[in-house]
């Protein structure tokens, strides 16, 4: 099993679920959080100053999914979140070593 952490750009989030779930993805956790990479935010105008927004808006996905499913979630993403613009974001793969549905106690894939 893996867990497949995506930060990408708020507006693409309606279509990575669509795409998500047409691969068969049935559970997602959608965070709103605030960061930057290479792109080290912008500069607005606000009443006439200008100011740097250091810290832009992005959304972090957190999949769980068995290892068969991996690089289909990853294409899925891929596809639908990129804009060939920077800052289209980032995806983290990262081993999940025990999952556990709470309500029936079931372990493993099965509790995915």
């Amino acid at each position: 099993m893996k867990l497949v952490t995506a930060v990408i750009k708020p507006f693409k989030l309606d279509d990575v679920r669509a795409a998500l779930s047409q691969i068969g993805v049935q559970g997602i956790t959608v965070t709103e959080v605030k960061g930057f990479g290479r792109q080290k935010g912008h500069t607005e105008l606000y009443r006439g100053a200008e100011y740097v927004v250091d810290f832009l808006p992005k959304v972090k996905l957190e999949i769980a999914v068995s290892d068969d499913d991996v690089e289909k979630a990853i294409e899925a993403i891929t596809a639908t979140a990129n804009s060939g613009k920077i800052g289209d974001g980032k995806i983290f793969v990262s081993p999940l070593e025990q999952v556990i549905r709470i309500r029936t106690g079931e372990t493993g894939e099965d509790a995915i």
